[in-house]
């Protein structure tokens, strides 16, 4: 069974999203769609555009690998457009499909969920390093949205700025800190002990610096709930017997991994290969951030409804 031809509507749209591509030099058009379409008609009209195509669900890009298209599938459903946007491209970027720095125009049902109508150019190092906090809130835990904020940050930082030139690779785990503090054992000289609570807030700016230069250091850092740093340099000592990684992901994220699994932790990974941060939760790599030139700017997520009455 063919796909059905591309409407008027949409090919005019995409017609005008392929010139604003050129005129701005984009590197690629991203084109939500929630049903098949014709794959080569699409090709045509984009020219020598990369495009992306992103959805849903699978059947919803039936064909389009086979006519030599990208794709990006995450169930978004549930989300604004604008939220969509950022899962597809964020996805893009993860899978290697689009640059971390790509200028990207993207074209999408941003006012009629089955009609084309929109489009956008997006900038990914500025867009996708806008966090909103409902990123975070998924995460269901007990650890406040402030501290996980606060570790995000941190973390991302030392994946964007490594130390003294080159990359650092580290773990937080944050929560649950007395059975994360039981399931683990020092590995040598702990430098944040002997220091009081007050300390070792990470809320003080001169702890969140202390912490880039032991990050340095082998080992986690456990962080309570409140965002003090119980410890450093912990080696943890759980099984991963069950777990599963990811290709490339090594024993940091194993243990990340794990860890969230025995104990009602939240976990925070660098990469030292690239500076990527991954958040665990119960075993599971549940939010992927990338390190973004600039700092990040948390935003809380507003849905304005109208009133329909006016």
């Amino acid at each position: 069974m063919k796909p059905p031809k591309i409407s008027e509507p949409f090919s005019t749209i995409l017609g005008l999203a392929v010139q604003l591509a050129r005129a701005t030099k984009a590197n690629a058009l991203l084109v939500l769609l929630d049903a098949p379409t014709d794959w080569e008609e699409l090709k045509r009209v984009a020219g020598d555009k990369k495009i992306v195509i992103a959805a849903d669900e699978e059947i919803q890009v039936e064909g389009a690998k086979q006519a030599g298209l990208a794709t990006v599938v995450r169930d978004s459903s549930a989300m604004p457009v604008q939220e969509k946007l950022a899962q597809a491209l964020l996805n893009a970027v993860a899978s290697e499909i689009l640059d971390a720095n790509a200028d990207v125009v993207a074209v999408y049902a941003g006012f009629e969920p089955d009609m084309i109508d929109s489009i956008s150019f997006i900038q990914l190092d500025e867009h996708l390093g806008r966090l909103t906090s409902q990123d975070l809130r998924q995460l269901r835990t007990k650890v406040p949205l402030e501290t996980l904020k606060m570790v995000v940050d941190l973390a991302v930082e030392i994946g964007r700025e490594g130390r003294e030139g080159k990359p650092v690779g580290t773990l937080f785990v944050i929560g649950d800190a007395r059975k994360v503090l039981a399931a683990s054992q020092p590995s040598g000289f702990d430098p944040m002990k002997g220091y009081s609570r007050k300390d070792r807030r990470l809320q003080d700016p001169r702890v969140r610096e202390g912490i880039k230069e032991i990050a340095q250091l082998d080992g986690a850092f456990v962080v309570a709930a409140d965002g003090t740093v119980e410890a450093a340099c912990r080696l943890l000592d759980v099984s991963s017997t069950g777990i599963t990684m990811s290709k490339g992901l090594g024993a940091r994220h194993l243990a990340a991994a794990a860890i969230t699994k025995k104990t009602e932790s939240v976990a925070a990974v660098v990469s030292e290969s690239n500076g990527t941060v991954r958040l665990f939760q119960q075993g599971e790599v549940i939010l992927r951030i990338e390190p973004f030139r600039r700092a990040m700017k948390w935003k809380e997520f507003q849905l304005e409804l109208s009133d329909s009455s006016e």
